[in-house]
């Protein structure tokens, strides 16, 4: 038996993940948080433990107490801490995942390797979306092409969707700052949720996009030096509201406004009143486009359709798979590394397959 602690795992994306981990019978799973109510109530409902923790109150000493073999970091916004939890679970002896998806926490995660390695230990940052799923595309897709030039991507959310002040604060804390992204071969300064473009969805229709921070923007020029382009793009479903947070960064972008972050209460609450003018269905894509073996330009588009609110569920899924194959016992890699090149395509999306969730792939 391996004993799972979920940090944060009675909210949206812990919860998720309890409830998956606890069918495992290799998975003793522990439900942590700040507060004991609600890890109890999820806690007794499938038949796990709960304790109450912060991370920023005598960490350490709890991890000791608990004494988890794997642990589950699912409390943001991570653009905003630092690396105490995964230091601690390093102490501890404890493997450690996270859903991180800030830019300079997943990319500096490999700062903790010779720590974790000495250890014995395997620390895992941004087991996320980004950068996992979309490596995962890379990786899978690549060998088609003789060079892979252009990466543009993006995420479409829906408006009826579970989603916390957490993961509202992480996308506030950049939006109207400046970011570097790779545009023909050069890095060049864009603006968080600005570029404002529109792109039509297969079954969706159209959807607002914007600039958006995310690790792939630091971590793929370095792992695939060939790329000249990476664009990478998140939206709202509602028009109104996207251009509401678009006009909103232009107060950050001219210093009217240091930043949006502490706003993401108040936010939040506006946003949910609006959701019977929306949809529960999200989308993802990404184009990828380089030349062939004959100098020839090609394109392969992925397109992924989350229905019936099950969009969140798709950045949950690499901490599940981690975790399951750390409890089997099947990675041996020591160190600390973000999530890229451990879970491939077919792995994560056969994990999708009792969600309402599809996808297509074509060639342009």
């Amino acid at each position: 038996m391996k004993r799972v602690l979920i940090i944060g795992g009675y909210g949206n994306f812990g919860s998720f993940i309890s409830r998956s981990l606890a069918k495992q019978a290799n998975i003793n799973l522990v439900i942590a948080g700040r507060s004991l109510n609600k890890a109890q109530s999820l806690a007794e409902e499938i038949s796990a433990e709960a304790v109450v923790m912060d991370i920023h109150d005598n960490l350490e000493s709890r991890l000791q107490e608990i004494k988890p073999d794997i642990v589950i970091h699912t409390s943001g916004p991570f653009q905003s801490q630092g690396y105490d939890v995964a230091e601690a679970c390093i102490q501890c002896g404890a493997d450690y995942i996270d859903l991180a998806d800030g830019r300079e926490f997943v990319s500096g995660i490999d700062s903790l390797d010779q720590e974790a390695k000495q250890a014995g230990v395997l620390v895992v940052s941004g087991a996320s979306s980004v950068p996992c799923l979309t490596s995962a595309l890379i990786e899978h897709y690549r060998g088609e092409f003789e060079t892979l030039e252009s990466l543009d991507y993006g995420i479409t959310t829906a408006q009826k969707t579970t989603r916390g002040v957490a993961t509202t604060a992480a996308i506030l804390s950049y939006t109207g700052k400046s970011f570097k992204t790779l545009v023909d071969g050069k890095e060049q300064n864009v603006y968080g949720w600005q570029s404002l473009r529109a792109r039509k969805y297969s079954g969706l229709g159209w959807r607002l996009l914007g600039n958006c921070n995310v690790p792939d923007l630091e971590l793929f020029p370095k792992m695939y030096p060939e790329l000249k382009t990476i664009k990478f793009y998140a939206g709202l479903e509602l028009p109104f509201i996207h251009v509401t947070l678009w006009a909103l960064s232009w107060l950050v972008r001219i210093s009217l406004v240091k930043s949006l972050e502490p706003s993401a209460p108040l936010l939040l609450k506006l946003s949910f009143l609006f959701d019977w003018l929306g949809s529960a269905s999200s989308g993802f894509h990404m184009d990828l486009t380089g030349k062939d073996e004959i100098g020839k330009s090609k394109t392969i588009r992925f397109e992924l359709t989350a229905r019936s609110g099950d969009g969140p569920f798709i950045p949950c899924t690499p901490a599940i798979l981690l975790a399951k194959k750390l409890a089997n016992d099947e990675i041996k890699d020591k160190g600390a590394i973000p999530c890229v090149g451990i879970i491939s395509k077919k792995e994560y999306l056969d994990a999708l397959g009792e969600l309402d969730i599809s996808w297509t792939v074509s060639q342009l």
